[in-house]
């Protein structure tokens, strides 16, 4: 006799489309500097990228939240910024300044990068992921993640992180071909770390544009819609069982881009009006939102208040209660044991 046929996990349930009792519920940055256990582990290491690159913390990490709160899925401990470092440009993290790269702002700058043994680089990642599935409870899933082209070029020419994205901008305006083949770059690297994400056990895959909001119109459709379609499309091919979140956040033609890119499930921000989600967004696939993590960190009955109206507003299609973008450090634990209870109170 075969076995029985296990249920779809919640998470995984809801971004194929179906409408769940409750919503399921986890949270960008779920793992990080508001928890004091995530501290502690930070303190034995060397900096954030070494925390990164050792498996046995970084899984730790990812699953420090879970013995918290019972999330419905578990987000791997990494960072946007481990392509362009595998693909051999200098990154450092100093401590409260956010990252620093060294510029790449010319062909000469692309030149220096390479592909070859990305993955070698990336493996700690890949074993990351292996030893937070063992570990994870049944119904829970694993979402693997990655930094979107455009997001992710705008730190490499940057340097960092920036309030404009002015030198990203300039380089695409003047020298559009140039600026394409980094994205092109970033591109097929995302591809290939994607992938091997999905074959390290990740079931869900989600795609950060942090800086979305950042490019202009005529922008917009080159170096986010069309690398983003690139990389759900190859993904798709490789593993269809899996879906794929878009983030684009900030983003003003959020229909134009779930519409164009092919993502199974839009992630909304903040600013994304519930009734607008319900109306213009929820009726063509899930969407996944969007209470405000400075609300979260200021707790009382005006966020019990907001999380009602969410999950109330959003209940008629299928749902994946989170933040509009990640918890802040100065987030009080019991507020998110204060949220998680009620989305779940929720039926």
């Amino acid at each position: 006799m075969s076995e029985a046929k296990q249920p779809m996990k919640p998470l995984i349930a809801t971004l194929k489309g179906v409408r769940e009792k409750r919503p399921p519920v986890w949270f960008m940055r779920q793992a990080g500097r508001y928890l004091p256990e995530y501290r502690a582990t930070r303190a034995t290491t060397r900096g954030f990228l070494d925390l990164c690159y050792r498996s046995d913390l970084a899984a730790e990490v990812t699953l420090q939240p879970l013995r918290r709160y019972p999330f419905d899925a578990a987000i791997v401990f990494a960072d946007i910024l481990l392509v362009p470092h595998a693909l051999g440009q200098s990154l450092a993290f100093a401590e409260g300044e956010g990252p620093k790269l060294d510029p790449i702002q010319d062909e000469a700058g692309i030149a220096k990068l390479n592909a070859t043994g990305l993955l070698d680089r990336l493996a700690p990642v890949g074993e990351t992921l292996s030893r937070v599935k063992g570990a994870l409870q049944s119904g829970v899933a694993l979402i693997g993640f990655a930094g979107s082209p455009w997001t992710v070029a705008t730190y490499m020419v940057e340097g960092g992180g920036s309030t404009d994205q002015r030198a990203a901008k300039l380089w695409a305006y003047r020298d559009p071909k140039g600026f394409g083949r980094l994205i092109d770059v970033v591109t097929e690297a995302t591809i290939e770390y994607l992938d091997f994400q999905a074959k390290a056990g990740a079931e869900v895959l989600q795609l950060f544009d942090s800086w979305a909001a950042m490019i202009p119109d005529p922008l917009f459709d080159a170096y986010v819609i069309a690398p983003t379609r690139r990389i759900v499309k190859a993904l798709k091919e490789r593993h269809p069982e899996v879906p794929i979140i878009g983030f684009p956040r900030g983003a003003r033609n959020l229909t134009g881009y779930a519409e164009h890119t092919g993502v199974d499930a839009l992630g909304l921000d903040t600013a994304v009006p519930v009734d607008h989600a319900r109306t213009k967004l929820q009726t063509a696939l899930p969407v996944q939102g969007n209470l405000d993590p400075y609300l979260l960190a200021a707790g009382g009955p005006a966020l019990d208040r907001e999380v009602d109206r969410i999950v109330e507003g959003l209940s008629h299609g299928p749902h994946v209660f989170n933040l509009g973008h990640g918890i802040i450090p100065e987030t009080p634990p019991e507020n998110v044991a204060r949220v998680v209870a009620r989305v779940k109170g929720h039926s």
